[in-house]
């Protein structure tokens, strides 16, 4: 190459690269809104879980994709107007786990696309039409899991002897709980296991609720899926204690606050798998016809501790099945 012909190659180039870069600074960075109704803290595996599914998808927060966060913190109350935030802050997608997935559903347009991370009864909670094609703006992932009650009733068995009376925590307001219980009544009587159902719709129910499970003769206890329970946690965990009831919970977060055992969907996984469904709508796919998914990993938690205070002997074989035990 002729050095004349060199050195205009190099002022058309450098004149050039500063509008490239112009013109790749004012594309629109995609904005996600995440709505959890836990805090920072207790909500780090799910967010941890979820902008890992982001990075190996491309997307590295504050430099391709910006994430508006916006945390419950255990107060139900707060849900309906954080969501609102969301809406006015006009992000591309929301992503939610639990109860906000419905308050968001209520506070957005149809036009914005919302994947509920970790929905219980989505059906049967008016979110989307069916699982196979949600409809409208709405899809995500279901916590509801054939046999998920079964399950539980057996490991509870399994480490307290002669059990005979479980008694089971509800909200008789939350859909899921129906379809939980349901299935679980199924598979007591089978089981030969007698169970009293425990209702509780407010926060003021659940010193009455513990006093009448110890009337009952509950020898343990198992808390169906509902944000109220989420939020109290600690409170539940301190009353299971001070009952002596070995308890199965939902979620690990539970045991890791003190609990004695959780059994569920992994909602780390679950978290995970949301940000697979956030790329997909941000190149252009609809979320309503997005299947809701099911839940593929399970996940046992067991604290040590605990079962050492309330006196239960937790067999070696099923700690080994744990995917985490707190000693």
């Amino acid at each position: 190459m002729r050095r004349r012909d060199f050195t205009a190659l190099i002022v058309v180039g450098t004149t050039m690269w500063p509008f490239h870069i112009h013109a790749q600074q004012s594309r629109k960075m995609p904005r996600i809104g995440v709505l959890l109704p836990g805090g920072l803290v207790s909500s780090s595996p799910r967010t941890k879980a979820f902008l890992e599914g982001l990075r190996e998808l491309g997307y590295v927060e504050g430099r391709t994709i910006a994430i508006e966060w916006k945390w419950g913190n255990d107060q139900v109350d707060t849900f309906s107007g954080l969501a609102a935030d969301l809406v006015r802050s006009n992000v591309d997608v929301i992503v939610t786990g639990g109860t906000p997935s419905a308050q968001a559903r209520q506070a957005a347009p149809r036009t914005i696309p919302i994947v509920g991370a970790v929905v219980g009864a989505p059906v049967a909670a008016g979110l989307v039409n069916n699982l196979a094609r949600p409809g409208e703006n709405v899809t995500g992932f279901s916590i509801v899991a054939p046999e998920l009650g079964t399950k539980r009733l057996e490991l509870v068995k399994e480490i307290v002897p002669n059990l005979s009376s479980i008694a089971v925590l509800l909200n008789p307001k939350n859909p899921q709980s129906k379809i939980e219980m349901k299935e679980m009544q199924t598979a007591a009587q089978v089981m030969g296991l007698r169970l009293h159902m425990a209702e509780i719709s407010t926060e003021g129910e659940f010193e009455d609720a513990f006093f009448a499970m110890n009337k009952a003769a509950a020898q343990a206890l198992i808390l169906l899926t509902d944000s109220i329970f989420f939020s109290e946690r600690k409170r539940i965990v301190d009353l299971a204690s001070k009952y002596k009831l070995p308890a199965m919970y939902f979620f690990q977060v539970f045991v890791e606050e003190g609990g004695l055992m959780s059994y569920g969907p992994s909602d780390a996984d679950l978290f995970h798998r949301a940000a697979g469904y956030v790329d997909r709508i941000l190149k252009g796919a609809k979320p309503g016809e997005l299947p809701v998914e099911q839940p593929t990993k399970f996940d046992l938690y067991i604290n040590l501790s605990t079962a050492k205070a309330l006196g239960v002997t937790i067999p070696e074989s099923f700690v080994a099945r744990a995917a985490k035990v707190i000693e």
